[in-house]
């Protein structure tokens, strides 16, 4: 018997997975489902990238992430039968102002986690599916909770609240921002390959179907894009991004919406998808060349590249700009668009490196260097769930800023 650590994350419109030995970085399989009830497909790897077989996918696509869980699993356990999962990894977006690290999943934890549903409808849900199905999958394995949320508890208060009375801020209507396992890769990724750059002042913009940027200083989240939900900030694909409260209140005054019908609008049928009047995906929009796409992607690339300059007033300087997530870690063309009229900030673009989506992208003269970096939230699922179960024998991670041997 072979034990091994699954982990799960599930995304407002994805589900990626990952199959750790209880040792080392790479994975021993992975998966991923993407465009989840619009056609999506799910495509699963070895350690190689040689593919594993699905069984019996539908070819109408995955309708849900229940769904597409359950063909994982099914997969991985046919293509891998020696393997045990002693533990399982789970991204959960929304820890609140309690959790400020990776926990075990109590019943205790469990109800904190629902409790924090409505914080984050468009993401908790999913991530509750995903620990509700991989206890009945796997009922002898331990589950983790690894909260999106913990990494920016390092915010100084005047990031962290909004200009209400106090004792909202004491119930948690405070700023969280999200994306933490994104952002705790690139600095822990930073620290390693780069500990010039780790030290200093570095903004990371994570650009995908949901998208925020986040201001590091010596490898701490001191300011996020993204405040009380998962709405704030950016545009995203099918979320609005920043939004001034009266609207809200003259939908409710005036248009006669309800609280249901507002989240639907802001949550689904806005951002990219409501600008473009077509599609939430950016590779659509980019292949369009409608009227309406470039209205979207214009206000996406304004929108990005004014909270760039924003996260670096916030750091009170830049050394350099990360680019990750699916938009910026595959889109030349809207990373060029960012990076235009930044120069400004030291911030410059080599066309030929950018085009290759080399991992430096600045020319060598650049005073701001600019740089393309997958992220990978699954391996700090992974490194996160060795450290709640196993203990002190996985490598250097990094928790919020803080170095810790885990």
């Amino acid at each position: 018997m072979t034990e091994a650590i699954l982990t799960i994350n599930a995304g407002s419109s994805s589900l990626k997975l990952g199959l750790f030995a209880r040792v080392g970085a790479q994975p021993l399989a992975s998966g991923q489902a993407g465009r989840i009830g619009a056609g999506g497909r799910l495509r699963l790897s070895d350690a190689e990238g040689a593919e594993i077989p699905c069984l019996d996918h539908d070819a109408d696509g995955i309708s849900n992430h229940a769904e597409a869980l359950d063909l994982a699993i099914r997969s991985m356990r046919a293509a891998y039968p020696e393997i045990t999962v002693t533990a399982v990894g789970h991204r959960v977006v929304h820890g609140g102002v309690e959790f400020t690290g990776p926990a075990e999943i109590t019943p205790e934890v469990m109800k904190k986690i629902e409790w924090l549903a409505p914080f984050a409808p468009l993401h908790q849900p999913h991530n509750i599916t995903g620990i509700v199905d991989a206890r009945a999958a796997f009922p002898d394995a331990r589950q983790v909770a690894c909260f999106d949320t913990a990494f920016h508890r390092t915010h100084p208060f005047v990031n962290d609240t909004f200009a209400l009375p106090m004792e909202f801020y004491d119930k948690g209507v405070r700023r969280y921002g999200f994306h933490g396992l994104s952002y705790n890769y690139i600095a822990g990724h930073l620290a390693e390959t780069h500990p010039d750059l780790a030290h200093g002042k570095v903004v990371v913009a994570h650009l995908g179907s949901g998208a925020s940027i986040c201001a590091l200083h010596e490898g701490r989240s001191v300011a996020s894009t993204m405040g009380f939900s998962a709405l704030d900030g950016l545009p995203m694909g099918t979320r609005c991004g920043q939004l001034d409260p009266g609207v809200v209140l003259f939908l409710m005054q005036h248009e006669g919406m309800g609280a249901d019908s507002i989240a639907d609008l802001l949550y689904n049928r806005s951002g990219l998808l409501g600008l473009s009047g077509e599609s939430n995906d950016m590779r659509n929009l980019e292949a369009s060349g409608s009227e309406g796409a470039a209205r979207a992607i214009d206000y996406f690339v304004f929108r990005t590249r004014r909270e760039l300059g924003a996260m670096a007033a916030a750091l009170g300087g830049i050394d350099a700009l990360v680019f990750c997530g699916g938009i910026g870690e595959n889109s030349a063309s809207i990373r060029e668009k960012i990076c235009e009229h930044c120069d400004w900030m030291g911030i410059a673009v080599d066309p030929a490196r950018n085009a290759e989506n080399a991992p430096v992208i600045s020319p060598d003269d650049g005073r701001v260097r600019v740089m393309v970096i997958p992220t990978n939230e699954e391996l700090v699922i992974a490194r996160q769930t060795r450290s709640v179960i196993y203990g002190g024998n996985e490598r250097r991670a990094i928790y919020g800023g803080h170095r810790a041997t885990t």
